[in-house]
């Protein structure tokens, strides 16, 4: 569900604008983001009042602003891909060179520091080699990332969930009451730890539905260095999202 509501708030001379996103997962918590494009965006209840989450951004104005600064900070967005030969990729942390080459059935093969995509010649090339580069990194996620769950569910303290392989454009992941855990596939470009760091977070969210204080102890229970890991990842995750 994409946002279609704004509002802003001033905060001493600083006007702190945000999107609204409805969610009817939600029933009575509010998640507060701050993109690494420099948007802020609130997910919130369906019927939760637009004054009472221009009160919820007063309060964390503090936390915003500083997210904000560090967000300015750090490099520019990267350029936007053009999926061509030579340009590089990330699996795993590991940076790949695209080699696009003539063809129309087969699947990306990963061969040495390559990773061969098929393409048919003509416009609409670019959009093949996409969807086809989508594929692959999708399909290595399903084989990956409930590895990965099984590997800490165990330290989490929680049984087997059922994980989805899910395209969200705005988190890395998600669980709902009926203990199902969607894992963005985009986070496999990413190293290994901070791969685990996203699949803890949300087998935590099995026990703990919100971001209070025992669900970050919690989670600094199963990885006492979760911080530094959340961090990185907020500083790589702009070079993750194509």
């Amino acid at each position: 569900m994409t946002a279609t509501e704004t509002s802003a708030v001033t905060w001493g001379e600083t006007r702190l604008a945000y999107a609204i996103r409805r969610s009817r997962r939600r029933m009575k918590t509010v998640a507060v983001t701050v993109d690494p494009d420099g948007s802020v965006l609130l997910v919130a209840p369906e019927r939760f009042p637009t004054s009472r989450l221009d009160a919820l951004v007063r309060r964390k104005a503090p936390w915003i602003a500083q997210r904000l600064r560090h967000v300015r900070s750090h490099d520019p967005p990267p350029a936007p891909r053009e999926f061509v030969s030579g340009e590089s990729v990330l699996y795993l942390g590991r940076h790949y060179r695209l080699k696009v080459h003539s063809g129309e059935t087969d699947a990306a093969k990963l061969r040495g520091g390559w990773l061969y995509v098929p393409a048919p010649d003509g416009v609409e090339r670019t959009t093949h080699v996409r969807a086809t580069l989508v594929a692959w990194f999708r399909r290595h996620a399903a084989e990956r990332l409930p590895e990965r769950v099984e590997a800490w569910r165990a330290k989490a303290g929680v049984a087997m969930p059922h994980v989805v392989i899910a395209n969200q454009q705005k988190r890395w992941g998600s669980c709902d009451r009926s203990g199902t855990i969607r894992l963005n596939w985009r986070i496999i470009q990413a190293p290994m730890r901070l791969v685990d760091y996203v699949v803890v977070h949300e087998l935590v969210h099995l026990l703990h539905r919100g971001h209070g204080r025992d669900y970050w102890q919690a989670v600094g229970r199963v990885l006492p260095d979760y911080e530094r890991r959340r961090e990185d990842l907020r500083q790589r995750g702009v070079s993750l999202a194509w």
